[in-house]
């Protein structure tokens, strides 16, 4: 890009994603973003200034080659676009969608040191739906059967992106899911207004066109065991079954009625269409006075949920400031917009129940900032006496997960760590020869990039282990 163009691009300023009004959004469970037309899009990628060190690309856990599929997008080569993109990313419509992009590619944009930086995010949803939308997908190339079988445990994003690696490879690929539906926390963790589960269906359709096999209701440590696979001839074992097991808070009260975990919550409303009632007859804890307790993008998902799904108020309380909220800042933006409540440097201390044994109030106490902790956050402190109570009739815990030690327990030779993670090296591999790891099982909740950055060098060192 010319000095002129350059300056001509510091100018512009980023295009806004077309959105739902707030007042209806928060009523319905269609999806919050629109995404651009043709023309924003076009108008968007024309910010980019094409660098020479395109930092963006480093910011990527995938390393998507970002300038060459925005610049496609200048060219209005849009299906040519998407096909960049796949080039390293199995799932762009996802990605586009749920990723924190701000914390990542549109972080080490070089625009964004002085001005807004590239949408990117926005970029490659539009480039994904655009090939869908126009038919215009392709299967890509794969190398001739190598005779090789590889089993996946676990249909999320980790486990995705191995498959989509592999199969190009010549592997055969079988996945084993714990649930009647594909993609993971994609499709029980994610609502529907964030994220259309039939764009998970059409991503996971795409991986078995290429011949990937998926098997659900599989729950591995139940049904079948790590030796029953290899006794059943595969090569390799990539774990990839997340962090499914919910935390609490260790409170009194908690054991009251009305206290659920947001993995419950949010899989019956997603995986089991609890939104869609009475098309879906599945049965869940409705409340009006609401609190969520965290503040994550899982704890945003469950109070812009739980006002979806009729509660007159919906409070979320978190013992950190705004500033520190975890989640990604375009949902606490959504969230505000719909009328989410926001108690922040306030932690609960007990649950208080009424005599059929029911939660009717939070106590809780107010906090303030200290020093720093390993997070690199400030450590909240309670401040002593300023206890008060707020009225609530459904409280959603969504403090986090843990490993679920359903699989380890059955394979006491996998090494892990203190929190029952399985330990790797950096690829993926574990100590146990010809079985690997990624995701959520390896790192703790994180993000859906991430697992896919694993799933990425776990495939290449798959690959290589088995080529040697």
């Amino acid at each position: 890009m010319n000095n002129g163009n350059k300056k001509a691009a510091f100018k512009r300023k980023r295009k806004k994603m077309p959105e739902q009004d707030p007042v209806l959004r928060s009523k319905n469970f269609n999806e919050v973003n629109l995404g651009y037309t043709p023309e924003l899009a076009r108008e968007e990628a024309q910010r980019c200034l094409q660098c020479g060190k395109p930092l963006c690309i480093e910011g990527c856990p995938v390393n998507v080659d970002i300038p060459g599929f925005v610049k496609l997008i200048q060219e209005e080569n849009y299906c040519e676009a998407a096909w960049k993109i796949k080039e390293t990313n199995a799932l762009p419509a996802i990605c586009g969608r749920v990723c924190p992009q701000e914390n990542q590619c549109e972080g080490a944009c070089v625009l964004g040191k002085r001005f807004e930086p590239i949408a990117i995010g926005h970029l490659e949803r539009f480039c994904a739906d655009y090939e869908r939308h126009t038919g215009s997908c392709k299967i890509p190339k794969k190398l001739p059967p190598n005779g090789k079988k590889i089993a996946i445990l676990g249909c999320g994003p980790a486990g995705l992106t191995v498959a989509s690696d592999l199969v190009k490879l010549g592997y055969e690929i079988e996945i084993f899911e714990a649930f009647h539906k594909g993609g993971g926390v994609l499709a029980y963790g994610i609502p529907e207004f964030r994220l259309p589960k039939s764009i998970v269906d059409q991503e996971i359709n795409y991986l078995e066109s290429q011949g990937v096999k998926i098997k659900y209701n599989m729950v591995m440590g139940k049904i079948l065991s790590i030796e029953d696979l290899w006794e059943m001839g595969y090569d390799a074992i990539f774990i990839a079954i997340g962090a499914g097991l919910p935390r609490f808070l260790g409170i009194p009260g908690e054991n009251l009625n009305g206290i659920v975990t947001a993995n419950e919550y949010l899989t019956r409303v997603n995986l089991m269409k609890a939104y869609d009632f009475p098309t879906y007859k599945t049965p869940f804890i409705a409340g009006n006075k609401i609190t969520v307790i965290g503040g994550g993008n899982v704890a945003m998902d469950s109070a812009r949920t739980a006002l979806r799904l009729g509660a007159d108020n919906v409070t979320i309380v978190y013992r950190r400031a705004m500033e520190q909220l975890p989640a990604r800042i375009e949902e606490v933006h959504h969230a505000e917009e719909e009328g989410v409540i926001f108690k922040l440097l306030t932690n609960p201390t007990r649950f208080i129940g009424d005599d059929e044994g029911n939660v009717e109030k939070i106590e809780v106490i107010q906090m303030k900032l200290g020093e720093k902790d390993s997070s690199g956050r400030a450590s909240p402190i309670p401040i002593e006496g300023s206890e008060f109570q707020i009225d609530t009739d459904l409280v959603i815990i969504a403090i986090g997960n843990n490993a679920n030690p359903l699989l380890t327990s059955t394979y006491p030779e996998l090494k892990l760590n203190k929190w029952g993670n399985i330990e790797t090296d950096d690829c993926g591999r574990t100590n146990i020869k010809g079985i690997y790891a990624g995701g959520d099982i390896v790192t703790g909740a994180a993000t859906v990039i991430s697992a896919m950055g694993a799933g990425r060098k776990a495939a290449e060192a798959i690959h290589h282990d088995l080529t040697q």
